[in-house]
């Protein structure tokens, strides 16, 4: 039988500001990276996700990043280790607490945006969240691109290590996400993206822009929240893993 995660970002609105419908989200999904308040997410808008999630069953990942809430997180910030480490420390502490106040407990770390995408290939500061990581709490699980020095070190570490895809990006024939600035970078159609999520799970391979099929072993496959329509693309995405005989399931 085969397993995978589905997981989405949550909790990534601010104030009045609603980016997505978390709490429908939450109901479709296995996994939830939850926004820890550095790119986006007040105490309300966290604490609220975190007791959805624990009433449905859903998984719960801190998703960590840059401080740069009027960027949301994608703008990159060359910021020395320890001060990145410090900065991750305090926002898996913060998930923490909130996730235990509603009877759940956090279970993995997810590196968001500008963070996730630097973190690729950039060794010092894949080092860092490795570092953050196993000094908060080395039990955690994390996700992370296949092929990634971070999550090659987060496996030397000795931490488990779980390879993602995401089913509404384009891939560049390197197997790295197309910039958001690229026309196309962000896919929109329910069927197309339910297609590639069934493909991430059954045969471990997608299309790149160009054509060419590159290997994608993942073990979770993601939907970003605030892609237009995302409940509509997350709901086809599970109705075609079950079409499939796929299984959804967090990895924790």
């Amino acid at each position: 039988m085969t397993v995978i995660d589905l997981n989405v970002d949550i909790a990534e609105g601010f104030g009045a500001w609603r980016i997505a419908d978390d709490d429908a989200l939450l109901a479709v999904v296995s996994s939830a990276n939850i926004a820890c308040g550095f790119h986006a997410g007040d105490p309300g808008t966290i604490r609220r996700a975190c007791v959805t999630a624990v009433a449905h069953g859903v998984s719960i990942g801190a998703q960590v990043g840059y401080r740069d809430l009027a960027g949301f997180g994608r703008r990159f910030i060359d910021m020395p280790p320890a001060e990145l480490v410090d900065d991750l420390l305090y926002q898996m502490a913060a998930l923490r607490g909130m996730a235990e106040v509603a009877g759940g407990r956090l279970a993995y770390v997810k590196p968001h945006g500008a963070l996730y995408n630097a973190i690729a290939t950039h060794e010092e500061q894949a080092a860092a969240v490795v570092e953050a990581v196993t000094t908060f709490d080395a039990s955690l699980a994390v996700l992370g691109m296949p092929g990634s020095r971070w999550l090659a070190l987060a496996e030397a570490a000795g931490l488990e290590t779980v390879a993602e895809a995401f089913a509404d990006r384009a891939y560049t024939p390197e197997g790295r996400l197309v910039s958001r600035r690229e026309p196309g970078a962000v896919l929109h159609d329910p069927d197309v993206v339910a297609r590639r999520a069934v493909r991430f799970a059954t045969d471990g391979t997608v299309v790149a822009v160009d054509g060419s099929v590159l290997a994608m072993p993942a073990r979770s496959v993601c939907v970003h929240s605030d892609t237009p329509g995302a409940l509509e693309l997350v709901r086809a995405v599970r109705d075609g893993m079950t079409a499939a005989g796929v299984t959804v399931e967090s990895f924790r």
